[in-house]
């Protein structure tokens, strides 16, 4: 049975439907300058659609709280909660079926953007038994999937931007169906926009903009211009839901309103009090109670204090012996593994484990020879990989690094755990072992994991008859012994010899 969804009227007057069903296999694209309409086609497109499928929205201004009264959908104050406990709320409302508002109003862009990322991911990471069909509307997507970096933690955006991603590419499979809205086009990651097959573009006035609109509606340059002139709520529509060739529409009128309306032109009061005497007195005493301060940067303290002491005494770098040299780099390297012995270390931030392990190379005395963020973070690699300082620095593993690089960041540890496991004939490390090195608890996301690697034509994976795994590096010859995916975690993270 179609499902076909009233949006509006086209300019010919004749009703503009919307395939729903096409909808959850195409997935849609909404972009528009803030004015144009595009907050009111979202909402009319969720009432129209509400009966029928279900619906979570990823909502930064709380713009659609009043779809939860109207439509009964679970209203989520995302600072409310702990990026933890959203994510498990997404792989419950999958479960359970249910429609939700994730209200993100109130927190600052990185928290936002981390938020979203854990809600996305619990939608995602739900078993197969309960890929429903969904409808996943995020407002604003340019915040959440930049183009590129800006003022928010580069693991924000990593997270943040990985959710948007496995949404809008890999969703389709799991049932999700990715609608993003964008005020700028130009903002928005090429690699999120170009997976939605419907476009619904309203007025821009940026040529860049319009040029990337007229793109991917298909127009010719020239006629890019017609977007300064459409109206608010009028929008071209192009896809296999909605058109196959560039139709223009007007949204049709809404059950709800935002709570952020738009302000109203309204008379000024009649000028009879005294606006100088009201305007200008004098404040009100201040209060004695005390101003709260803001949160210190405390890895930004510890970074300068650090730089500082190396500034004060680079001399005494210079002079130090090659045995002290070595001294050194194995108290930081015990210093690391006791940092990384901590139960939950696998799946702390990084900058978390960054303060944690400066403290305690302060209270060994270490100093000036504390490393930078950047060192820190090879390090940590290398650590989740069962590596020493001596061990990385040998000729042997080389290649093993170089190949390593090929790799985003946070899977290098776990291609340079499995090289050493097959360099010392060691068993294929079981699921558990890899999802931890990635600090992650997900089990399928550590087989994705190994064949996201296999596909950059890095190792070649490979099952005896027993169903133990083996992995073999390509062009260097090492290959695992026999392990079981399923065996449990040893304590230490790595194999047994």
């Amino acid at each position: 049975m179609t499902v076909a969804i009233e949006m509006g009227h086209t300019t010919a007057g004749t009703p503009a439907t919307l395939d729903l069903e096409e909808l959850l296999a195409t997935r849609l694209l909404v972009q528009g300058n803030s004015g144009s309409g595009k907050s009111h086609l979202l909402r009319r497109l969720l009432e129209q659609s509400a009966p029928w499928v279900q619906q979570t929205i990823i909502d930064p201004e709380g713009d659609f709280v009043a779809l939860a009264e109207r439509f009964g959908h679970l209203l989520i104050n995302a600072e409310d909660h702990t990026e933890r406990g959203l994510q498990v709320a997404g792989e419950r409302a999958r479960i359970h079926r249910v429609s939700a508002v994730l209200n993100l109003e109130g927190l600052d862009a990185e928290n936002q953007m981390r938020r979203a990322a854990a809600f996305l991911s619990g939608l995602f990471e739900v078993a197969r038994d309960h890929w429903y069909p969904m409808l996943v509307v995020v407002d604003e997507a340019q915040l959440f999937a930049p183009a590129v970096a800006g003022e928010v933690s580069d693991e924000a955006r990593k997270l943040s931007l990985g959710a948007m991603t496995n949404l809008m590419c890999r969703g389709r499979k799991r049932g999700l169906a990715g609608i993003i809205a964008t005020q700028r086009l130009a903002k928005l990651a090429k690699n999120v926009a170009a997976e939605a097959s419907n476009f619904l573009m309203g007025r821009t006035f940026l040529d860049i903009d319009m040029a990337r609109a007229a793109d991917l509606l298909g127009m010719e340059r020239r006629q890019a211009e017609a977007f300064r002139d459409l109206e608010r709520g009028q929008f071209m529509a192009l896809g296999p839901a909605l058109s196959r060739r560039p139709l223009g529409l007007r949204i049709g009128p809404t059950d709800t309103t935002p709570r952020n309306a738009t302000p109203r032109l309204m008379p000024l009061p009649e000028a009879t009090l005294d606006a100088h005497a009201i305007i200008l007195a004098a404040p009100p005493p201040e209060n004695n109670r005390p101003q709260r301060r803001p949160s210190p940067d405390l890895l930004g303290q510890l970074m300068a204090a650090k730089n500082a002491a190396i500034e004060s005494r680079p001399e005494a770098l210079e002079q130090l012996s090659a045995e002290e040299l070595a001294e050194r780099h194995e108290r930081v390297d015990r210093i690391l593994r006791a940092v990384m012995a901590e139960p939950d270390a696998g799946f702390r931030a990084i900058g978390v484990l960054y303060q944690e392990f400066v403290v305690r190379c302060r209270i060994e005395g270490l100093g000036s020879a504390v490393p930078d963020l950047g060192d820190f973070r090879r390090m940590l690699t290398r650590a989740r990989a069962g590596l020493g300082s001596d061990m990385a620095e040998d000729d042997g593993w080389q290649d093993v690094s170089v190949r390593a690089s090929l790799l985003p960041e946070d899977m290098q540890g776990v291609f340079m755990m499995i090289a050493r496991a097959a360099k010392e004939g060691w068993p294929c490390p079981g699921d558990a072992a890899i999802a931890r090195a990635y600090g992650s608890h997900s089990l399928r996301r550590a087989r994705r994991l190994l064949t996201y690697i296999e596909e950059q034509g890095l190792i070649v994976c490979q099952l005896d008859g027993a169903g133990r795994r083996i992995v073999t590096l390509v062009e260097l010859a090492w290959a695992t012994a026999p392990g079981d995916p399923n065996a449990e975690e040893l304590e230490n993270g790595t194999p047994a010899p």
